[in-house]
């Protein structure tokens, strides 16, 4: 007898159906799976055969294949074990045909227990656009489930639940109905610890505001990583399309908390400068997501740029350009969403002290450049905002008064993102950093005397277009922090502040 279950399979954060079929026929004793499994896949026979086995059911003495369509697309991972489990027992008879429509996902143990799997959400969102009846998946995952209590997400612990389900015995809990646990609001330290530097606060916030991505430069102990790491403090609130996508690649990763449902907190991903690769854009044989896309909708702060390997550089330049990155395999390629705020910080030199008002430079003028040219100038010229970080004075750590915190900083660029929004919603986007280039002329006007200082800017400074493009969007920023809705000259005049260490130490050199 034949039948077939319906169930996921995942590519990058898409999703796709994938139907478990499965024929029981009177011939010698087999079980065979075929439809492009990977070795894990293939190990569900083991599984199945055992999980049968302990749970008092009889595996069928027959010929036993299992198809899983379409068969052309690689199908990774044991989330097939309870649709090939349920299949062979509805072509035995041992179950009615399943309701139309119905999948199920869900990996086994050896004694019939369902184990979570990875990238539920994604398969929860799928059922739930092709307007499914429901989807059954193992209680350990019923908090990803909940994301959407208006679709039908059943979770079980076992096939004994599942089957008894199935039967009309009994009926599956709702995830929506069980206890979620809310993601807890992470401690992220405040900018009022951030004694003194006005211009690399004021950077920040601008690069918060628009969503910029930031460089800070200057010598050990001057601020950098401490300014770094208190962004996410500033940063608006996630939107629940943002908070879907953040949780979706989390949970493909593995990385999603127990018991939580949607992730609520901007990512904050600080890699090691050791990292590979294939560490930053993702990889292996069934690819996986890396830190650019674990940073999704959040900051990705890369400390000491330049002790990062030259391919690692070099594979962020993309990303940061197109928002998203593309991992390509012999079986094909993958593309994960990568919309970051990318903050670098760096010396000035390898002693740190090039241009150090007080403290002497060791440094040889080559060994400054080399330094200085482990930073191509593409990837330099993708860091719109780059501010150099002064010594902190003594008088400013001495002081007792209390700087502004984060609360208020984050109520001016949640101001600013919000005009930011309504201006871009027609473009499809949602923060000055991603105008499409099209749209600059429109969305960012100048007045006559704002367009003369351009101008000028643009000839003095030989800029390239690319540069062009991210000065004007700063500027559009700062505007939008001003609450001015035309660009006026200390908009611009600020933007090209942000755009003189280039000039300053890879130039001069």
């Amino acid at each position: 007898m034949f039948s077939s279950v319906r169930s996921f399979g995942l590519t990058g954060i898409a999703c796709y159906p994938v139907v478990v079929e499965a024929d029981v026929s009177r011939a010698f004793p087999c079980f065979e799976i075929v439809g492009l499994p990977d070795a894990a896949v293939k190990e569900s026979k083991d599984r199945v055969r055992s999980a049968m086995k302990n749970c008092g059911m009889e595996f069928p003495s027959s010929r036993v294949v299992v198809n899983l369509a379409p068969a052309d697309t690689k199908k990774t991972g044991a989330i097939y074990d309870l649709p090939i489990l349920v299949g062979i027992l509805c072509s035995t008879g041992a179950l009615p045909p399943l309701p139309d429509g119905l999948a199920l996902v869900g990996e086994l143990s050896l004694d019939g227990h369902l184990r979570p799997v990875n990238g539920i959400l994604s398969m929860v969102a799928e059922a739930r656009q092709q307007r499914l009846p429901g989807i059954i998946i193992p209680r350990a995952n019923a908090a990803e489930g909940a994301a959407f209590p208006d679709f039908p997400v059943y979770a079980a612990d076992s096939v004994e639940e599942v089957l008894r389900h199935l039967l009309g015995e009994t009926t599956l809990p709702l995830a929506s109905a069980l206890p979620v646990t809310a993601e807890p609001e992470a401690p992220c330290p405040d900018f009022a610890d951030v004694k003194g530097q006005p211009v690399a606060r004021r950077a920040a916030e601008v690069a918060a505001a628009g969503g910029h991505n930031l460089l800070l430069l200057g010598s050990p102990g001057s601020g950098k990583s401490m300014i770094a790491q208190r962004l996410p403090s500033i940063l608006p609130e996630l939107s629940f399309e943002e908070s879907i996508e953040t949780t979706q690649i989390h949970s493909i990763a593995g990385l999603l908390p127990q018991g939580v449902s949607l992730l609520r907190n901007r990512p904050f991903r600080a890699p090691h400068h050791t990292v590979s690769a294939a560490g930053l854009t993702g990889g292996g044989s069934n690819p996986r997501p890396g830190e650019i896309s674990l940073a999704h909708n959040g900051v990705l702060f890369l400390d000491e740029l330049p002790e990062f390997s030259r391919a690692a550089l070099e594979a962020l330049r993309q990303p940061m350009e197109n928002s998203r990155v593309t991992i390509s395999r012999a079986g094909g390629s993958i593309t994960y969403p990568s919309r970051i705020m990318a903050v670098a910080a760096m010396n000035p030199c390898p002693c740190g002290y090039y241009g150090h008002p007080d403290r002497p430079c060791t440094c040889t003028p080559t060994a400054i450049k080399r330094y200085l040219g482990r930073v191509s100038g593409p990837l330099l010229d993708r860091l719109d905002i780059q501010v150099e970080v002064a010594p902190v004075r003594y008088e400013d750590l001495a002081s007792t008064a209390r700087e502004e915190g984060s609360a208020a900083i984050r109520e001016r660029v949640a101001a600013a993102r919000k005009l930011q929004q309504q201006r871009l919603a027609p473009y499809g986007e949602s923060c000055n950093a991603r105008i499409p280039a099209g749209a600059l002329g429109e969305v960012c006007p100048l007045t006559p005397a704002a367009d003369r200082m351009l101008k000028m800017a643009f000839e003095r400074l030989n800029l390239s277009g690319r540069a062009y493009d991210r000065l004007l969007k700063i500027a559009r920023t700062i505007a939008d922090l001003a609450g001015s809705e035309r660009i006026d000259t200390p908009h611009i005049t600020e933007a090209i502040q942000y755009r003189s260490l280039d000039r300053k130490y890879w130039t001069g050199a």
